[in-house]
């Protein structure tokens, strides 16, 4: 069989045209809503302030097919209002990208009950609030394809991350979930898990910090400003990191995760090996809690 070519919107009539994409303002969601207009797609965007992601894109950018929203994603209303508004301006929904979020870097016992419930609020609620106001156009439609973008830290962890990989987690085992179920509907699910990209994520005005903190984790303090200064020097190229999401939703098959970045598959690699290592260790000791066999 022969390899797929990349299909675009200009020369395949089954490719992707109406993008729903959260968290659009900054990093890869704005990166790639410029890139889905320069293709002329149809772009609904949110976020926090639709006059920051015009500001954003600059004159540059062709509009015309833009539909900037700004929206809470923990407001189930103000999602569903988004949804219909967008496929009210362009008639149909293909592709929805849950891509908003924000990092938190503390240890678990300076994070506080707000801090986890914000983040959980974006990263899990408000996804759900999308999928809830999108899946029945999709469903309706038979087609389309949800991207959920989570991180190579929904799938291993790092001291001081642990919120943050908590949401990611959450988002991983729910997409697990949602690509089983909507199949028969000819809804795709992709997760994607970017390693470190060099845009905004690692500036103090993305990077959420708690407020009281404890000298008992100077290894977390020290990590917090190693990640301060990683800033500018990141591995991954934003604009191949959008690029590559666009292409991947082009494709009708494929693996469920799509890594991005030589560092998220060394990553993962490790965490994979480890989980080997414990099944390994395991194999003997676990059947020894079941029934005994009839």
């Amino acid at each position: 069989m022969p390899a797929p070519t990349t299909p675009t919107a200009a020369t395949t009539p089954t490719a992707p045209t109406t993008w729903f994409v959260t968290g659009a303002s900054r990093g890869l969601g704005l990166e790639l809503v410029r890139q889905l207009l320069a293709r002329g797609s149809n772009v609904a965007a949110t976020t926090r302030s639709a006059e920051r992601l015009r500001a954003a894109l600059g004159s540059a950018a062709d509009t015309g097919r833009l539909l900037a929203l700004t929206v809470d994603l923990t407001d189930e209303s103000q999602v569903r209002s988004a949804v219909e508004r967008t496929t009210e301006r362009f008639g149909r929904l293909d592709v929805v990208v849950n891509n908003a979020g924000y990092g938190y870097l503390a240890a678990v016992e300076e994070t506080s009950d707000d801090a986890v419930r914000n983040m959980l609020d974006v990263q899990v609620v408000g996804v759900w609030n999308v999928l809830r106001a999108a899946l029945p156009v999709l469903r309706e439609q038979r087609a389309g394809r949800v991207i959920n973008v989570s991180s190579i830290l929904g799938l291993t962890t790092m001291p001081g991350w642990a919120l943050y990989c908590a949401g990611k987690f959450a988002l991983e085992g729910l997409s697990e979930a949602l690509a089983a179920e909507v199949a028969d509907f000819g809804i795709k699910v992709t997760v994607v898990e970017p390693g470190y990209f060099r845009t905004s994520f690692l500036t103090p005005d993305s990077l959420a910090l708690p407020s009281r903190t404890t000298e008992h984790y100077p290894a977390v303090r020290a990590m917090v400003e190693d990640h301060l200064e990683l800033h500018g020097r990141q591995l991954g190229d934003p604009v191949k990191g959008a690029a590559a999401i666009i292409e991947r939703a082009g494709h009708e098959d494929g693996p469920l995760r799509q890594l991005l970045g030589s560092d998220a598959h060394a990553f993962a690699t490790a965490k994979v090996d480890a989980l080997r290592a414990d099944l390994d260790a395991t194999a003997n000791s676990a059947p020894a809690t079941d029934f005994p066999a009839a």
